[in-house]
């Protein structure tokens, strides 16, 4: 009996490690677009003050 607790827990933390990598892994992409949607906003902006 007490060997199926430390393997409920193990598969609770394996689930939990996996959510995290997912939340991260959409976090990343999310922030990348942000990032190039700037610098597209950025060059853009740049490109009319040249004008």
């Amino acid at each position: 009996m007490a060997e199926k607790k430390p393997q409920k827990s193990s598969q609770a933390a394996a689930q939990r490690e996996d959510r995290l990598k997912a939340s991260l892994k959409a976090n990343m992409a999310r922030r990348k677009a942000q990032a190039k949607a700037r610098a597209v906003k950025q060059d853009t902006t740049t490109e009319e003050s040249e004008r």
